[in-house]
């Protein structure tokens, strides 16, 4: 499924911050309904702006620390990088146009 990757705090420097694409990057949890509605759209568009675009997902169980870094308060939260910066962000239940509006006029 495309350039999709798990990201922890060993790998988050290289695949997120030094990444040459547009990253989407979803915190999310095992038990996160939302979460797992939204993956397979993100992935979608991944697929659709490959080269472009990158997925990733950070654990909000395993990676505390990057959650808490970028102020997760609730799932999933949505977070869109563009040369090693926040370009945008956005938690809750998500429709496609909205997680598509995300990242469109970034590309």
């Amino acid at each position: 499924m495309g350039d999709n990757v798990v990201v922890t705090g060993a790998n988050f420097q290289t695949e997120v911050l030094q990444s040459p694409a547009l990253v989407l990057l979803q915190f999310g949890a095992s038990w996160c309904g939302s979460c797992k509605t939204a993956w397979p759209i993100i992935e979608q568009f991944a697929e659709e702006y490959a080269g472009s675009l990158k997925a990733v997902k950070i654990s909000i169980e395993e990676e505390g620390e990057l959650a808490e870094r970028h102020n997760v308060t609730s799932l999933p939260t949505l977070v869109v990088y563009k040369n090693g910066e926040i370009v945008n962000q956005v938690s809750g239940g998500l429709s496609k146009q909205t997680i598509h509006a995300l990242f469109k006029d970034l590309l």
